[in-house]
This record gives structure tokens, C-alpha cells and sequence, in this order.
């Protein structure tokens, strides 16, 4: 259980530093530009930069939820599924990151 707790923190902590890095440069193209698009990005961002906070805070601050998600009460099934979803975010968001740089 450990294993897929740990697996899905740390996706979520290079989700919320990809996050900020992508939103920091669309931010300054679309206070370049002003396009609709840039902005777009810049939402788009933000909101998934606010869901992956979240997740970070539940797992490493909030007193009653994180000492539950370490615990053995989440069924593995469902911490290999959230570890899914973090890792898919983070390859999709390392693919965005190396459009944008590139």
C-alpha cells in the first residue's frame, strides 16, 4: 500500500512543478499576445494546477485525510487507480512541457 501512496505523492508534487512552469510561460505569451488561446492555456493550467495541489495537500497536510490514505483502510485497487491517473498526468503534462520549450 505504501508503494502506490508514495508513487501517487510524488507524481502530484512534479505535477503541481510542471504546472507552475507551463503556467508561467503561457501566462507571460498570453501577456505577450493577448490571444484567446494562450488564455485558454493559462485556464487550463491553473485549474489543474489547483486539482493537483489539492491532491499534495490531502496527501502530506491535512491531518484527518492523509493518516487515512496512509493507512491500510483505502482498498490497493483504488490507490493502483489514483497512482493511474497521477502517472498519466504526468506523462501528458512532460509531453506539454517539452511542446512548449521545444
Amino acid at each position: 500500500m505504501s508503494f502506490w501512496f508514495d508513487v501517487a505523492r510524488f507524481s502530484a508534487g512534479l505535477n503541481v512543478a510542471l504546472l507552475l512552469a507551463l503556467v508561467w510561460v503561457w501566462g507571460r505569451n498570453y501577456l505577450q499576445f493577448r490571444s484567446k488561446h494562450t488564455l485558454g492555456l493559462v485556464m487550463f493550467g491553473g485549474f489543474l494546477l489547483g486539482e493537483n495541489a489539492l491532491a499534495l495537500y490531502i496527501y502530506l497536510v491535512d491531518p484527518m485525510l492523509s493518516a487515512w490514505f496512509a493507512s491500510e483502510a483505502v482498498p490497493p485497487v483504488a490507490w493502483r487507480a489514483m497512482m493511474g491517473l497521477h502517472v498519466l498526468q504526468t506523462a501528458g503534462l512532460l509531453f506539454l512541457v517539452w511542446v512548449t520549450w521545444d
